[in-house]
């Protein structure tokens, strides 16, 4: 039961009326039960609509008591008189001086927010900006590091670093640090450097190949290196092939081929003149040797043929002494004969050119025979001269 309905109860069971100030367009409403505080913060924080009713206390209220003999208090009531049509614009502005108050409200709530944001913002921004990604090695040993550092004497402080006893830094200590820099802590590192065919050892401190080569003075434009100008250089260091670019002539066929080459060998400067060899052709100068700046290579075009060609061998002649015979006289007991070989030859020409040619094999096709001859070995009989073949008559 609401309260209105309770006090108009037990106002007519004591048999009296209350009376009520009637005005234009009055209503007699029960007030508003009191609000809990944390549902009042809720409801300040609605937007509130233009009232159509102005609240006036109506200062009277009724008591109505029991049969139990016990007073109830009536609850206080509130006339809202609604405002004519003269009255609505006076109402409008009173409903926007109530709500002119909220604003500042609002206004110091949000303002710290908007601080705290845009320090946020800033503060990130600022951190984004300076963090440098850079690239520490320490002999040897690569890592890359973010810091704050502004220059390579700060980065090596945050490291715990003492660049002192000629430890070699690269670059300085006092160069300002960028995004992707690269920083080299450590003593010279041995190269092994073989520049167009020539080999020696040297020393650097530089971080990367490219640098090391700038400090050389190795012209590396156009060059051919075994390892990436990019690549770093360990503490065991490394070693590097360079060949430069260099003018190499190659005459071949009646024809003159120039070019510009990096190539290893002069087999290989003539591949890239566009000149082939085939079978035995070779060059004028080793075709493994490394090609100078301006030599000019010959290429020897080289064919072999093989022929076959019948031989007589010539028979021996073997002497034999015979003491029944006198001295000065010989008797063939054998007559010799002749045999015969086959012989293959290897037939060159270079450039057209014939050469001598060349026994490959040998094949015998008949022994010879050789011719058995005996001599006298018999002194003379002085007197007269005997007849070959007859001995010897006695003296009488």
């Amino acid at each position: 039961m609401s309260n209105s309905q309770g006090s108009h109860r037990a106002a007519r069971g004591r048999g009296r009326t209350a009376a009520a100030t009637r005005g234009p367009a009055t209503a007699v409403v029960p007030g508003p039960p009191p609000v809990p505080p944390h549902e009042a913060l809720t409801l300040a924080a609605w937007p509130r609509r233009t009232p159509t009713a102005v609240d006036v206390p109506t200062g009277r209220t009724a008591t109505a008591s029991g049969s139990a003999g016990r007073t109830a208090q009536a609850p206080t009531v509130t006339a809202l008189t609604a405002p004519g049509p003269g009255n609505r614009p006076g109402a409008r502005r009173g409903a926007r001086r109530r709500r002119a108050p909220d604003r500042p409200e609002q206004l110091r709530r949000l303002v710290p927010q908007a601080l705290v944001v845009a320090f946020l913002a800033g503060g990130t921004t600022a951190f984004v900006a300076e963090d440098k990604a850079v690239t520490l090695d320490v002999d040897g040993e690569p890592r890359t590091l973010h810091t704050f550092a502004d220059d390579v004497g700060e980065l090596l402080a945050e490291q715990g670093i003492d660049p002192g006893d000629g430890t070699a830094v690269s670059p300085a200590p006092g160069t300002r640090l960028a995004d992707g820099d690269v920083i080299t802590v450590g003593g010279p590192r041995p190269v092994t450097l073989t520049l167009d065919g020539v080999r020696r050892r040297v020393w650097t401190s530089e971080p990367t190949v490219g640098a090391a080569l700038r400090r050389l003075g190795v012209r590396a434009e156009g060059a051919y290196l075994s390892v990436s100008r990019s690549a770093p250089i360990g503490r065991t260091g490394l070693t590097l092939d360079v060949r430069t670019e260099r003018t190499v002539t190659v005459m071949a066929d009646g024809r003159e081929h120039t070019v510009r080459t990096t190539a290893a060998t002069v087999r290989e400067a003539v591949a890239r003149a566009g000149v082939v060899l085939r079978g035995e052709d070779t060059t004028s100068v080793a075709p493994e040797s490394f090609p100078r700046e301006g030599q000019t290579v010959s290429v020897l075009r080289i064919a072999t043929t093989r022929t076959v060609r019948e031989e007589l061998l010539p028979y021996a002649v073997e002497r034999t002494g015979d003491g029944s015979l006198p001295a000065g006289t010989e008797v063939v007991e054998r007559e010799g004969r002749d045999g015969s070989r086959r012989v293959m030859y290897a037939v060159r020409t270079v450039n057209g050119v014939r050469q001598k040619p060349r026994v490959l094999a040998t094949e015998v096709v008949r022994e010879p025979v050789s011719r058995v001859v005996k001599a006298g070995t018999a002194p003379r009989t002085a007197g007269r001269e005997e007849e070959p073949g007859r001995p010897a008559e006695d003296s009488p």
